[in-house]
C-alpha cells in the first residue's frame, strides 16, 4: 500500500477532525446505545480493517464510492476519509440504510455530521435492492462500493447484482462479513461466473474467523471491460 499522506492547512484540519471522531469510536463505542439496538463490538468493523479499508480506497484514488450498511458509522467514517485524502474536486459518499433511524436511533448518521462530513455523505435510508436499482437506471457510477448490509444470499446477490452495473469497470468492491457462507456464496457466482478477481494482498491483514482463520473482509476487481457470458456457460458456484 501507498503511505497516507497528511494534508496542510485546512483539509488537515478536516482529517485531525475525522480521526479524532475515529478514534473515539473506537475506543470508547458510540456516544449512545438505541434501547433494544445492535450491539456495537458485534456489527461495527474493528478499527484495523477500516484503516486497510481506508488504505485501498486511497490507493485506488476513489472519487465516489456506495456503501451499503451505516450501522454506527465506523467503515463510513473510514471510507470518507480515502475521499477526503485522494484530492478528489468533488468527493461523493452514498450510504444506504434503512434501519438508521430505527435500529440505530440516527447514531452513525450523527457521529458522520459531528465530522464535518455531511457535505459529501448522502444517506439514504431505503432498502439497498430498491435503492440500486434506481442509480443503476440512472447511469450513476461509482469507483468503489462496501457491502455491510443484510446477510441473506438473496440480499447480497441482488446488492451485487446492480453493483456490477454500478461501479466501474475496473473498480472495486469490498465486502464485509464474507466469512458467512451466504456472503461467501453470493459473490461467489460473480467471482466464477462474471470475472470478479479478488485483488492480491488487499485487507490481508484484517480479521480472521478464530475457528477456520477466514477472513472476515475482501475486495473484487471489477473486470474491464464488463462481460457478457451466454447463460450456457454457467459455472455451479457453492
Amino acid at each position: 500500500m501507498n503511505s497516507i499522506t497528511q494534508p496542510d492547512g485546512a483539509e488537515g484540519e478536516r482529517l485531525d477532525r475525522v480521526a479524532a471522531v475515529r478514534r473515539e469510536l473506537a475506543q470508547h463505542g458510540p456516544p449512545r446505545s438505541p434501547d433494544g439496538g445492535p450491539d456495537f463490538a458485534t456489527v461495527t468493523l474493528p478499527e484495523r480493517d477500516c484503516d486497510q479499508v481506508r488504505d485501498l480506497l486511497v490507493d485506488e484514488r476513489v472519487g465516489t464510492v456506495v456503501e451499503i450498511g451505516l450501522a454506527y458509522a465506523s467503515s463510513a467514517l473510514a471510507i470518507s476519509e480515502a475521499l477526503l485524502r485522494t484530492g478528489s474536486r468533488n468527493p461523493r459518499h452514498v450510504v444506504i440504510d434503512p434501519f438508521q433511524f430505527t435500529a440505530y436511533d440516527g447514531v452513525g448518521w450523527e457521529l458522520l455530521r459531528s465530522a464535518g462530513l455531511d457535505d459529501i455523505v448522502e444517506l439514504v435510508t431505503e432498502p439497498s435492492q430498491r435503492c440500486l436499482a434506481r442509480l443503476a437506471d440512472a447511469g450513476f457510477t461509482a469507483d468503489a462500493a462496501f457491502v455491510d448490509g443484510s446477510h441473506h444470499f438473496h440480499n447480497v446477490f441482488v446488492d451485487l447484482h446492480f453493483l456490477g452495473d454500478i461501479v466501474r469497470p475496473g473498480g472495486v468492491v469490498l465486502l464485509d462479513d464474507v466469512w458467512w457462507p451466504s456472503v461467501g456464496a453470493a459473490v461467489a457466482y460473480f467471482e466464477t461466473n462474471l470475472g470478479w478477481r479478488p485483488i492480491p494482498g488487499a485487507l490481508a491483514d484484517g480479521t480472521t474467523d478464530p475457528a477456520g482463520g477466514r477472513p472476515r473482509t475482501s475486495a473484487y476487481r471489477l473486470p474491464d471491460p464488463r462481460p457478457t457470458p451466454d447463460f450456457r456457460e454457467f459455472r455451479p458456484f457453492c
